[in-house]
């Protein structure tokens, strides 16, 4: 979710469109039409741990709170211990932060190829791209520094989200090609992995889908499930719609997953939280421990605080509410990872939207910030200088980027 939700944001501009007299489109259909369409078919929680998604194996995914999961994933992925692992957190419009971070780096020269790849919500986006190497750059620098709000969503959702995403999903179908699959294949058979995290709302537990296991899998089936996981992990709740995933249980029995952004559990994935908080009973010694040789984690927010004078509206006081959510959430799991790579000796590097960059975003998607969020983040990575991150930079006041009272 964007960091300027507590400004303008997704919220903010539906603020201003109630306040201006837009009205959201009505349903179609009578009232009884309405509530069939809401209605899913019954199964049980024996059932969606049992399931697999329809046309592939159960094993392109497994719970993303299973430390016993987790590290058994771990044990065939033969790079993972081998090269750094990065982890790219939600955002929202400010993905274009680590999109212009890898760009830079990879002028560099120093970029790695890294043995695993983890992306949350915007992150998701971005990670396959990231995960093929140099050769997403470009699209990734298309995406986004030449979006538009209207390229992503359209006020007047269904029941369930206020707005409607088929313009993401249509831009997903454009970028997420065959070719991207085999892509992603080919740097599977390698023992790289890339992760993408929803959140399944029937469980309310984090889901780790391999997509590179997806992408070998191939054919219609893998490229469409490809494509929804990625719509999923963005999927803010009650603002973006869920997405609906085919499932087969025993029996042959189907119904639909309903998954939505894997930032509802954790704003980046590194580890399963019960992993990164303490040592997990019973297990051995050196289960403590990931086996990657350093983990880059790169967090698409600003953590200092940010004031605005909230108005005395539903929406205003809900979007300042949920950023402060998304802030606290964040600064707990870079807390909770900071202090879990000090126990187990891993090197962790963190890179944030600190106070060296400046401007502010006025409406969401605004071409403008992104593209100068993106020549920021290109900078620091072709310098050498973004995860150089500061406690301090969680603490520093920024009331001086905003202290109007307008909407």
């Amino acid at each position: 979710m964007s960091r300027e939700m507590n400004r303008r944001g997704l919220a903010g501009a539906a603020m201003t469109m109630l306040a201006l007299g837009f009205a959201m489109p009505a349903e179609a259909g009578t009232v009884a039409d309405r509530q069939r369409s809401t209605v899913r078919a019954s199964f049980t929680a024996a059932d969606l741990a049992a399931a697999r998604p329809e046309g592939l194996p159960a094993a392109v995914r497994l719970p993303g709170d299973d430390p016993a999961a987790f590290r058994a994933f771990l044990d065939g992925a033969a790079m993972a211990s081998r090269a750094p692992w990065l982890a790219l957190s939600g955002g929202g419009e400010n993905g274009a932060f680590a999109a212009g971070l890898l760009k830079g780096w990879t002028r560099a020269g120093t970029r790695p190829d890294f043995g695993v790849v983890t992306g949350v919500s915007t992150g998701a986006l971005i990670a396959p791209f990231a995960f093929v190497g140099a050769s997403g750059d470009a699209a990734l620098e298309k995406a986004y520094t030449e979006t538009s709000a209207a390229d992503v969503f359209e006020f007047g959702g269904g029941q369930d989200s206020l707005t409607d995403t088929w313009p993401l999903k249509r831009g997903i179908e454009r970028s997420v090609t065959p070719a991207l699959l085999e892509a992603v294949a080919a740097e599977h058979r390698k023992g790289r992995r890339l992760l993408v995290v929803t959140t399944e709302l029937d469980s309310l537990r984090p889901t780790l889908w391999d997509m590179g296991a997806i992408a070998q899998a191939g054919g219609p089936a893998g490229l469409k499930l490809f494509r929804e996981v990625m719509l999923a992990s963005a999927a803010i709740p009650g603002i973006f719609p869920p997405v609906l995933i085919d499932s087969v249980g025993p029996g042959a029995k189907r119904f639909q997953e309903m998954h939505a952004d894997g930032g509802a559990t954790a704003p980046f994935f590194v580890a399963p939280g019960r992993s990164l908080l303490e040592q997990v009973e019973g297990a051995p010694p050196a289960d403590d421990r990931l086996p990657a040789p350093a983990i880059y984690v790169v967090v698409n927010t600003s953590q200092a605080p940010d004031f605005q004078v909230a108005q005395r509206s539903m929406l205003s006081i809900l979007g300042r509410s949920l950023s402060a959510m998304i802030k606290a959430q964040t600064a707990g799991a870079l807390a909770v990872t900071k202090a879990f790579a000090a126990r187990t000796g891993l090197a962790l590097h963190v890179a944030t939207i600190d106070q060296r960059f400046g401007q502010v975003s006025q409406a969401p998607f605004e071409q403008g910030y992104m593209r100068a969020l993106f020549a920021h983040g290109e900078r620091l990575g072709q310098a050498g200088t973004a995860f150089d991150w500061s406690p301090d930079t969680m603490a520093t006041s920024s009331t001086r980027r905003s202290a109007s009272n307008a909407p």
